[in-house]
């Protein structure tokens, strides 16, 4: 295993990668060209915000398995493209809340006792006391941006100062916000009632911005912005003709839309209080984002455990252990049935029953793409683009739950409908290990779901079972187990499971084919 660590990382996180025997490439200041390089064979890449993860950085790394950002946002990775070449981009979201947190707090006060301007009056040889009032915390109306993780620890710290909170963020209930103390309202009101506003949302599309020049001419006269955030998310130059204008009373800024600053006009004001991009710049912030970043990676290398993933749900360990052997079934009946049709598929569908029912198993619609896309393309699928891919074909996606009752604790239904008609299969997990296969296009039947199948769809007729078998003994084929289910009407279906120390001939398909009563044949190769 080989990992490349692109930015400084804590040697004590490296070492739990080390420990494991794998290469640990630490090698810093490298162009990108020269990262590529080492990417060529690499299976996990580690950076921070200095390192741009581009698309063509990503198809340089063709055994690339996992992205790590040690840090919170991935403004820096590009998630659309590694998760199209299946690459689990993953960060460390909550490891330096803390750190965040106390310096927005630490900016608020600053800027509400005007302590930059204080300490470089004194430096200058200056005692300004009377120019220097500032006023208390105590009382204002502090606007949060967002209640993340980092928003809900700055909410808890201005509390302690006695704070009004309000706050905006539309993935989270006004029952949650009120728990911590905070109001819910809408973007546009939280900068009419605001004194101070302390931002705390992600990087998008939605945003980007959202400190403008039409909210800031409508903001409370006096407001004050805190932006420890992302820097696209205030309009630099308009920020700055606010504060000229004396609309808006000063600003604290952490991060920028360009680091560092091209445009210096902002982070010059004297209002303005400019940090270069230090919130998550602490010891214990760093050593925190560290660990986590290794113990994260280490998790999905070694153990499959999937933690603080952006473009894949998490699954941690317990979860893991329950859907490994369901996973198992999804992606081989995904296998089997792409094998038993060659029409165009248009729409899988996948239905959960049982113990199945009563949980979210998102992830083994994933796998039974997995399994669909493996026999027919070349490139690499799995759990993380799968779904991507189907979205590139152009195939629908259906998930349902049933209560119906099934002689199985569990069972995973799967149906692809194509050019030419549908085909149904239904797999069960026996014993939590052996994947069985219980239902062939609406017959049921009991076959183990592995190796070499000879799937036979014929009419339930005397003498089929016995002129396959005759056929497969003439070309020399071991029937491993036999198994047949019946409609109780005019369809039968047999999934032969036979040996195959040498490839089978398609003679022997032909020949089975060629029985009158039967009406399809297929080979289907599993794992």
């Amino acid at each position: 295993m080989k990992i490349v660590v692109a930015d400084g990382m804590p040697d004590a996180a490296l070492e739990l990668l080390r420990a494991e025997g794998w290469e640990v490439d630490t090698r810093r200041g490298r162009t990108p060209e020269e990262l590529a390089a080492a990417l060529h064979d690499a299976d996990a890449l580690i950076v921070r915000s200095a390192t741009k993860v581009t698309a063509a950085l990503l198809s340089a790394a063709p055994a690339l398995r996992a992205v790590a950002r040690a840090g919170t946002g991935v403004d820096n990775v590009d998630v659309a493209a590694a998760t199209a070449r299946g690459i689990l981009v993953m960060n460390a979201p909550g490891a330096n809340s803390v750190s965040v947190a106390e310096l927005a707090i630490g900016l608020i006060l600053a800027l509400a006792r005007r302590l930059p301007a204080a300490d470089a009056s004194m430096k200058e040889g200056r005692w300004e006391k009377r120019e220097l009032i500032g006023e208390e915390l105590r009382g204002k109306t502090l606007g949060l941006v967002g209640l993340g993780r980092i928003g809900r620890e700055v909410a808890g710290r201005a509390a302690a100062f006695s704070m009004r909170l309000i706050a905006h963020d539309p993935f989270i209930s006004g029952q949650a916000a009120a728990s911590i103390g905070a109001e819910l309202v809408s973007l546009d009101e939280l900068f009419t009632r605001a004194d101070y506003v302390s931002l705390h949302a992600p990087s998008n599309e939605k945003t980007r911005h959202l400190v403008n020049r039409e909210r800031l001419r409508a903001a409370r006269r006096g407001i004050r912005i805190v932006n420890t955030a992302r820097g696209d998310l205030v309009d630099e130059a308009a920020l700055a003709e606010a504060i000229e204008a004396g609309h808006v009373a000063g600003a604290a800024i952490d991060v920028f839309g360009q680091e560092p600053p091209a445009d210096q006009r902002l982070q010059k004001l004297p209002q303005v209080i400019a940090t270069p991009h230090i919130a998550a710049s602490t010891r214990e912030g760093q050593a925190l984002v560290g660990a986590e970043t290794a113990a994260a990676l280490h998790g999905y290398l070694r153990h499959g455990v999937i933690r603080n993933a952006v473009n894949f749900p998490s699954l941690p360990v317990e979860e893991l252990a329950r859907l490994r052997p369901f996973l198992d079934l999804g992606e081989r009946l995904g296998a089997f049935v792409a094998q038993t049709t060659d029409a165009r598929p248009r729409e899988l569908g996948v239905r959960y029953y049982g113990d199945l029912s009563a949980a979210r198993n998102e992830v083994l619609v994933d796998a039974v793409l997995v399994g669909l896309f493996s026999p027919v393309l070349s490139s690499r699928v799995n759990l993380v683009n799968a779904r991507t891919v189907a979205a590139e074909r152009g195939i629908d996606l259906v998930e349902s739950r049933s209560s119906r009752v099934r002689p199985y604790t569990g069972v995973l239904s799967v149906t692809l409908d194509t050019s030419e008609g549908t085909r149904w299969v239904e797999g069960a997990v026996f014993n939590l290990s052996a994947p069985r296969l219980v239902l062939v296009d609406g017959i049921a039947v009991d076959a183990p779901l592995a190796g070499t199948m000879i799937v036979v769809c014929n009419n339930d007729e005397p003498g089929v079972i016995g002129e396959v078998g005759t056929i497969l003994g003439r070309h020399g084929v071991n029937i491993a187990n036999f198994a047949l289910g019946r409609d109780g009407a005019e369809r039968a279906v047999g999934v032969v499971n036979v040996d195959e120390p040498r490839p089978i001939p398609e003679a022997v398909l032909a020949e089975i084919v060629a029985v009158p009563a039967i009406r399809e044949a297929r080979l289907v190769r599993l794992p």
